[in-house]
């Protein structure tokens, strides 16, 4: 049995096959309307997360908050990401689908300086705009925006379009959890968030409507969202045992996978773009992970060094 960092390398990595499984349950249920893949994957996600706590004894524990505004304005980020990513996924091959989404470490990066006056040095600068061109270069094929005719953009178009602010409301979910980390516990971040995109889903059915299913859509949309619930447990477990730098840079192995399944189940053929694309963008990604952990070690120096002794 794998322990200590090897064990999250390898969680983390299983939490990627779960989430990639999920993505291409989602993007085969064709004529299903969004809102109504938001409800499934967020209130089934809940399944395997209420088993898990009530093992553990922590399920009462797990809803009480202090900071309950605070945990609706996450919902409603990520509930609004999610709506975006379904919508790409509904409308562009799963690889680049994927890969796209590879550009939330970069807006994150952007929005901590812009919004956390964090310090951000040229080094990781340079990375997030190599990263971006990465991500343009993925979506150049499907841009047809640049043409002139924004009246008849196309579904792929409007995929990648999805996709990419996708990243951006991403970004700033994850600012918002960093901010709930500090009080709350993991389990009451996952429960919330889940509560609030299942009654946000809920909610859409005026908008963008609800459809009929047969048995067979809806075993899988409720597996897709057993997934969800799964896939956000190991990769909950696997932050317990090794450092996030550590963890975070096999997130990429998705690109890999995606390509795989793509292939085999929607007989999607990557394009020269998103490969040259993603390479690009998991590069500048690695690069700000990497940085991210040389400054860590130095600020512990530093607060190592001028402590008392």
């Amino acid at each position: 049995m794998p322990t200590g960092a090897m064990l999250g390398i390898v969680l983390k990595i299983v939490s990627v096959m779960v989430f990639i499984a999920m993505s291409a349950i989602i993007k085969g249920a064709e004529g299903v309307p969004v809102g109504q893949l938001v409800f499934f994957r967020s209130f089934f996600a809940l399944i395997p997360i209420f088993i898990l706590l009530g093992f553990q004894g922590e399920l009462i524990a797990g809803f009480r908050t202090s900071r309950f505004t605070s945990h609706v304005l996450r919902g409603i980020l990520g509930t609004t990401g999610m709506f975006l990513v379904f919508f790409g996924l509904t409308r562009l091959p799963l690889p680049e689908a994927t890969t796209i989404n590879y550009a939330t470490p970069l807006f994150i990066v952007i929005f901590s300086a812009v919004f956390l006056r964090e310090r951000i040095r040229l080094f990781r600068w340079s990375a997030v705009v190599v990263g971006l061109v990465g991500v343009v270069i993925i979506m150049w094929p499907r841009l047809t925006v640049f043409s002139g005719d924004l009246s008849n953009l196309g579904p792929q178009t409007e995929g990648a379009i999805a996709a990419f602010a996708a990243s951006m409301t991403a970004a700033a979910a994850m600012l918002t959890v960093r901010s709930l980390v500090r009080t709350e516990s993991s389990a009451t971040i996952v429960i919330y968030f889940s509560l609030v995109s299942s009654v946000l889903g809920l909610i859409s059915i005026p908008l963008l409507g609800w459809v009929p299913l047969s048995l067979e859509q809806t075993l899988l949309l409720v597996c897709a969202g057993i997934a969800g619930g799964v896939g956000q447990i190991l990769l909950t477990e696997s932050y317990r045992h090794a450092e996030i730098t550590t963890i975070a840079p096999f997130e990429y192995s998705s690109m890999l996978l995606s390509i795989i399944i793509g292939f085999v189940v929607f007989s999607e053929i990557p394009t020269i773009e998103m490969l040259i694309g993603g390479t690009i963008v998991t590069a500048a990604g690695i690069f700000i992970i990497y940085r991210e952990h040389r400054l860590g070690l130095e600020r512990q120096h530093v607060r190592k060094v001028s402590s008392p002794a």
